[in-house]
């Protein structure tokens, strides 16, 4: 029990360490900043949405967006990639349903070597935006409350923002989604603290791909589409890039933007986050590796020292597994508020982080068997320079 007693301390001292230090990652309190008031005249606004076999959920979220109601100028642009479910032309129907904003369905040509599927559809919905001052880069399972871009805008000229991007609420109705969807989120913001990342001048970045607002001066500063063309992670690559040309960037948890998208099985979520893990690792072994170790220590080492400490006697060993594993519930329990789900799940997240962990290995596996980073079926090899930034504007 001495080894286990040492390193359940160290576990306890690094929750610590993470519940006050660590730019409170665990706070749901970003929200979209309201506090800048409305532009005197509105700009231009285009909402790029790329759209890939997604007849599923088209019903539910374009209509949303089409009736948005906008006081300048707004259109919407789906770039149907190529889909073969009739995506472009359901589309279309919706559009003539629901009437609102102008919508214009258009395919970009083959895609080429070098590009995501996903962002070479956005660089061709931009060259399809004219002279539009904002482009609202969403995904095609997201839904927008009424008065969700009239806020996107209002926040990011009262606030001289070049980048306004919301955490979309993802589902959360059957038992998978509920233990593992919250968590999804919690850990995001514990590798880019949302604070943090909001922060001038802050070396952190990072966005949410379901709804991101960007200023269109600040996309072509930072080298257009074409400068995170390889990039699996877009959203996080695309804030980088911004950013780093001295753009201003802002991210927080939504109130009026969620995901539509069902996942039923553990199977789909289980693709959701393996399909990009080892890309958040940069493919690296030694990243993979430290990830598992650090999984293990911050995340399974407090209830495995609990139990195996109360069960032989060793109080000081169980004391420090217990300690260490309140303080990582009390962490999560607003993340599982703003969620709408019981604070008295919290103490499941060891399990959760160990699924986490496994989909991180299967994703370096999938990686070292040549399937790279599969979706919409599609395999991505590994980008050479896929974060950066450089090019033509787009």
């Amino acid at each position: 029990m001495t080894v286990l007693w040492w390193v359940s301390v160290v576990s306890l001292l690094a929750w610590v360490w993470l519940a006050v230090c660590h730019g409170g990652f665990w706070r749901t309190d970003q929200r979209l900043p309201r506090d800048g008031g409305e532009p005197a005249s509105w700009p231009s606004v285009v909402v790029l949405v790329p759209a890939r076999d997604e007849a599923g959920v088209l019903p539910v979220s374009l209509p949303s967006l089409l009736a948005q109601e906008y006081p300048g100028r707004a259109r919407v642009v789906l770039v149907d990639d190529h889909s073969t479910d009739g995506t472009g032309g359901l589309a279309r129907e919706l559009a003539e349903r629901t009437g609102g904003l102008e919508l214009a369905v258009t395919t970009p040509p083959p895609l080429p070597e070098g590009w995501t599927g996903k962002l070479w559809a956005l660089r061709h919905g931009v060259g399809q935006a004219g002279d539009a001052e904002w482009l609202l880069l969403t995904d095609a399972d997201i839904a927008h409350r009424p008065g969700s871009l009239r806020a996107l805008v209002a926040a990011g000229e009262g606030h001289r923002l070049d980048l306004v991007s919301q955490m979309a609420r993802l589902r959360v109705a059957g038992g998978w989604e509920r233990l593992i969807v919250p968590a999804f989120v919690y850990f995001f913001a514990q590798l880019y603290p949302f604070r943090r990342a909001n922060r001038p001048g802050s070396r952190t970045a990072a966005a949410a791909g379901g709804c991101s607002l960007v200023r269109r001066a600040a996309l072509e500063r930072a080298g257009g589409v074409a400068a995170i063309r390889g990039a699996v992670i877009d959203d996080v690559s695309l804030a980088r890039a911004v950013k780093r040309t001295g753009g201003r960037t802002w991210l927080g948890l939504a109130d009026l933007v969620d995901s539509v998208r069902p996942y039923p099985a553990l199977g789909p979520l289980w693709r959701m986050v393996s399909r990009s893990a080892y890309a958040q690792l940069r493919y690296s072994p030694l990243l993979l590796a430290g990830t598992v170790a650090g999984l293990t220590l911050v995340y399974l080492v407090p209830p495995v020292a609990a139990v195996a400490g109360a069960a032989a006697g060793a109080w000081w060993t169980a004391g420090a597994g217990l300690a260490g594993w309140a303080v990582m519930a009390g962490t999560y329990a607003p993340m599982l508020r703003y969620y709408g789900q019981p604070a008295a799940a919290a103490p499941l997240l060891p399990f959760t982080a160990l699924l986490y962990l496994l989909m991180t290995v299967d994703s370096a596996v999938q990686h070292w068997r040549g399937r790279g980073a599969a979706w919409k079926g599609r395999t991505y090899p590994r980008p050479q320079r896929a974060e950066q930034p450089g090019g033509a504007a787009d």
